[in-house]
């Protein structure tokens, strides 16, 4: 299997950079699975499971925000807020974040402020499910 060049960064560090086999990253048209190859392309990245295999085997899964992924010249660019693997997850935290983000928006407030409750939501929920995956992979 060919390999394609993938450049994962967070606002914050650099999650990955190196030799990709395969890439699958959430986007508004869903998940786009991403090979060596693969047509030049733009995409708004939302937040979910990014899953990407090196080409010694390993397969990496993340949890992304939302952001950005640029495919060109066999080049992989995922620009995100923040990104962080299972294990870097903090369950209790995320719960607390969830349960403060539904208050928000029960508390009805202006439109705006709806909204970043609701992406706050999805991103909490999100990191729970990436870390509810590794959990369930371990057991």
């Amino acid at each position: 299997m060919e390999v394609f060049q993938a450049h994962i960064l967070a606002a914050d560090r650099t999650f990955y950079e190196g030799p990709c086999l395969q890439l699958t990253v959430p986007t508004s048209d869903g998940e786009q699975g991403i090979l060596a190859h693969h047509s030049d392309m733009i995409a708004a990245v939302l937040p979910g499971t990014l899953r990407f295999q090196t080409p010694e085997g390993s397969v990496e899964t993340a949890a992304v925000s939302s952001g950005m992924v640029k495919i060109e010249k066999n080049e992989v660019l995922v620009l995100v807020d923040s990104v962080e693997r299972p294990g870097e997850i903090d369950a209790a935290r995320a719960r607390r974040e969830a349960d403060e983000a539904r208050e928000a928006m029960l508390q009805k407030k202006s439109r705006q402020e709806y909204q970043l409750a609701q992406a706050s939501l999805a991103r909490a929920m999100n990191r729970l499910r990436v870390k509810g995956s590794e959990i369930r992979a371990i057991g």
